[in-house]
This record gives structure tokens, sequence and C-alpha cells, in this order.
């Protein structure tokens, strides 16, 4: 498999099985998931993250917009409708060694707030 086939498994297995144990094996165990706050946790934690985010997440529509690899890297650009919440855009980055995942990073937002984030591209004497 292609790194971009063992991240597209991944997040079948996840969407699919509503369960983080088909994604289990396809993790290494140095796994790192680094988030934006530049906090990070091991393949443990973020597995029971993951797994108890899945019971108010079962019924989300996920639509990928863009995948995309690069040498160990694999770019995954999704709109998610959560159910009775809002539409958010994800950016997750992976990097697959050895056939495995071994690092993530996670990009979040929703949707209607994207607007208010783009007041940094304003020039300050507006």
């Amino acid at each position: 498999m292609t790194n971009k086939d063992i991240v597209q498994h991944a997040l079948s297995e996840l969407i699919t099985t509503g369960s983080t144990k088909g994604l289990e094996p396809l993790l290494g165990e140095d796994f790192v998931h680094h988030r934006p706050d530049a906090t990070s946790s091991t393949k443990t934690e973020w597995l029971a993250a993951v797994e108890a985010a899945l019971v108010p997440l079962a019924g989300m529509q996920v639509e990928i917009r863009h995948l995309l690899a690069d040498g160990d890297h694999v770019v995954l650009h999704t709109r998610r409708r959560l159910p009775d919440g809002p539409e958010i855009a994800v950016v997750d980055i992976w990097r697959v060694d050895g056939g495995l995942i071994s690092e993530a990073w996670e990009i979040i937002e929703p949707v209607a707030a994207a607007h208010a984030n783009l007041t940094w591209w304003d020039p300050a004497d507006r």
C-alpha cells in the first residue's frame, strides 16, 4: 500500500466501524499526535481521546476535499458535518514510517468562524 492508501484506510476504518480497533494496528508504537496548542499525546492517549469522541460524533459526515502525498507525509483536507453541530474544516498531516502512521498534526476550524480568522490579513490601518 502507498502512504496515501494507508491514511485513507485508517480514516475509512474509523468512520465505517465507529471504533478505533481497526485504526490501532495502522499506528506505530511510537506514534505521536501533535496539537496546535503545542501539547502532544501518545498512541494510547490519542486512541482513548478518539474513542471517547466517537460517541458524540456518531453520524458525522466526512467529505474528502484533498488527499495529497509527498514522500512520507500525507495531507488530508476534509469538510465534516457534525450531528447537531457546526460544519468544520479539518486538515490532518500524517507521517508514515515503515508502513505505519508515526505522527499526526491536526487543525480544526468551524466553517462559520472562518471569516473571523481572516482578519490578520487586513492591513493594520483599516
